[in-house]
């Protein structure tokens, strides 16, 4: 009896430890995190950041996400023109004086198949909202010099007005210049730690 029960008490633990789990630093040389907004009612402006970090953990073997952190310096912005780039870094967008950094915290994360949705705190301007990821793992690989490294890939909308990004002007032929839904586009790979 005392077998059966050692058995049975070997096979609960086996079956209820989480999986492996390994942290990946993000590696902003080989990552992109990219907005598209529609300008002028008409065409879509893309824009980048190029100075951000972050932490992925995730199990490289059932391809699973455990959690994501990330922060980006809005000073950091490029849409590839100086004049715009300042003034989404000006009070009237991100106000970078004031608010030098954009963060998200994941606080949910739902899988199904190899869609993974991140359900995590977006914070701008110093305001927080829950918002969606929906992407994948893409997989795990060693580099040329030996680094463990793994992709993922995200997508997203926010709508920039509920983060204080308020500015717009009225055009005469009806509209605005700038769309209220930004979408969110990240490639990211990581380095595992």
């Amino acid at each position: 009896m005392l077998n059966k029960l050692l058995f049975l008490f070997a096979l609960f633990f086996l079956f209820t430890q989480p999986a492996f789990a390994a942290n990946y630093k993000i590696d902003p040389a080989h990552s992109e995190v990219g907005f598209p907004v529609d300008h002028l009612m008409i065409f879509k402006v893309s824009g980048f950041f190029t100075d951000f970090a972050g932490t992925i953990e995730a199990d490289p073997k059932t391809k699973t996400l455990n959690a994501v952190t990330a922060t980006i310096q809005t000073t950091s912005i490029d849409t590839r023109i100086e004049k715009r780039d300042n003034h989404l870094r000006s009070p009237d967008f991100f106000d970078a004086a004031n608010y030098p950094e954009m963060t998200f915290v994941s606080k949910k994360i739902e899988e199904s198949g190899a869609d993974i949705k991140v359900h995590g705190d977006l914070t701008i301007r110093g305001i927080t909202k829950r918002i969606v990821l929906v992407g994948a793992y893409l997989g795990e690989n060693k580099d040329a010099w030996g680094n463990v490294r793994a992709g993922f890939a995200a997508k997203g909308k926010i709508n920039r007005k509920d983060f204080g990004l308020l500015w717009n002007k009225l055009l005469e032929t009806g509209g605005v210049t700038v769309g209220d839904e930004v979408e969110i586009s990240l490639q990211i790979q990581g380095i595992k730690s």
